[in-house]
């Protein structure tokens, strides 16, 4: 049976390709949405126990925006994009403008529709590479947003997915946009079956 905890450098070096080549979709399709030139890379692809995801953007208690959804299609998961919130204000202040709500913890209802539409773009930009690299179909669902503790927002997607996985893919994220540096978090959570599958398609054992 597949283990995601095995993969090894050669697989994840693979999954950082990906990553970047997705990376410089989002950023391309980003810059146009934002008005401004943003740049994206992919600096480390890690695995993590889905107990530790929280520990990654400083703990179940760190308040966060956390985006949630479902790819769908031959390779079928689900991802996790968490950003901090002061993180997030700033991603979205150039295409908000004066409208935003000018508070950290308080998002106005034209933020939370810019940063799914963010979130939509960066799904799509990931799923495209790898459906290019691995000729399969893909599609994420449309994506459920929550303002909240780390840890409540995780909580609240593993009932959702019913348990299915334990470990998780962590795409670390780099946004530039002039001296602006925002990180965020891509937490991938393969269903059983996925990861063998995946890099079958990609011409790369598994581990």
């Amino acid at each position: 049976m597949e283990d995601i905890r095995n993969l090894g450098e050669i697989q994840l070096s693979c999954l950082r390709e990906v990553g970047n080549i997705g990376a410089g979709h989002a950023a391309t399709a980003l810059s146009k949405l934002l008005h401004s030139d943003i740049q994206m890379n992919v600096p480390r692809v890690s695995v993590v126990g889905f107990d530790e995801i929280a520990d990654v953007v400083g703990g179940a208690e760190q308040l966060v925006i956390g985006i949630f959804l479902r790819i769908e299609g031959e390779l079928p998961g689900s991802i996790f994009f968490l950003l901090h919130q002061e993180s997030a204000k700033r991603l979205v202040s150039g295409l908000v403008g004066e409208y935003g709500s000018g508070e950290q913890d308080v998002f106005s209802e034209m933020e939370i529709s810019a940063l799914q539409e963010i979130g939509n773009i960066l799904a799509g930009s990931y799923l495209s590479s790898l459906a290019d690299f691995t000729k399969k179909d893909t599609s994420p669902t449309p994506p459920a947003l929550a303002v909240d503790m780390a840890g409540a927002i995780l909580s609240i997607g593993m009932i959702q997915l019913g348990q299915v996985s334990d470990y998780a893919l962590v795409v670390d994220t780099e946004f530039r946009q002039g001296e602006l540096e925002i990180h965020g978090h891509f937490f991938l959570l393969p269903d059983p079956g996925s990861v063998n599958l995946l890099f079958q398609s990609l011409g790369v054992e598994s581990a």
